[in-house]
């Protein structure tokens, strides 16, 4: 049988893996990765694969990213001088495009270790040949749902947006009512309907399929399906919604 010093040496070892848990599970190892969109350009620090665990899905580029990333860079006369607010920014890479043609772009998202890369992604940019690329480029902390965030976030930006912008967003079903919660307030800002939401959407489960339209459509948004954009992404298939009060 061991002493009690013995027990305690154990208990004390077991507490610091408990400590050193959440940093085991935090991959940081960032590649510097080019992206094309038409003819724009894009160098981002991302990781190449998912970290495990604590909620780190916005370290890499996920499909829906890219399926609006296209979008856009093929409609940008949507975006020119406009003023756009983005959901779930992950690494930045649709607010940094977007960047090229708006005014103003503010990326938002809610785990403190994404924002570090985040930040790191436009502080690159800001460093590029080309510093007018990230004007108003900003990034901003909100959790969906979050009315004090939400509210800060319109008291620092009083003109609300032209935009909101979310791509690949849409992974837990417990998180989409606070998402459309969270749309519904941003929208409102804007008065006859002048800010749209756009939604890359990549489809892996028929229940959030549904779920999806009939959220939009429980807070009395019009949720419509922007022609020609329904396609294939790797193995599943993708689509943009338009989404307005």
């Amino acid at each position: 049988m061991g002493t009690n010093a013995d027990q305690m040496e154990r208990e004390g070892e077991d507490d610091d893996d408990i400590v050193c848990l959440e940093s085991f599970f935090i991959d940081d190892n960032y590649q510097l990765t080019t992206f094309t969109f038409g003819s724009q350009v894009l160098q981002l620090l991302c990781l190449q694969s998912a970290s495990t665990d604590f909620d780190l899905t916005g370290q890499l580029v996920w499909p829906g990213a890219m399926l609006l990333n296209d979008y856009l860079s093929k409609n940008a006369e949507i975006l020119q001088g406009c003023s756009i607010l983005e959901l779930g920014s992950g690494v930045g890479i649709t607010g940094i495009l977007c960047s090229r043609f708006c005014r103003q772009v503010v990326l938002t998202d809610h785990n403190e270790e994404v924002l570090k890369i985040l930040n790191k992604n436009i502080e690159l940019h800001a460093a590029s040949d080309n510093p007018e690329y990230c004007a108003g480029l900003a990034a901003e902390k909100l959790e969906w749902g979050n009315s004090e965030q939400i509210s800060q976030i319109l008291q620092k930006y009083s003109g609300g947006f032209d935009l909101i912008l979310g791509a690949d967003i849409c992974f837990q079903q417990s998180s989409i009512t606070a998402l459309f919660d969270t749309v519904e307030k941003l929208l409102r800002v804007r008065k006859e309907g002048k800010c749209k939401f756009i939604l890359a959407y990549v489809s892996r489960a028929k229940t959030m399929d549904s779920l999806v339209i009939s959220e939009a459509t429980k807070h009395k948004m019009q949720i419509i399906e922007l022609a020609g954009t329904r396609s294939c992404v790797g193995n599943l298939e993708g689509v943009i919604y338009e989404v307005s009060l």
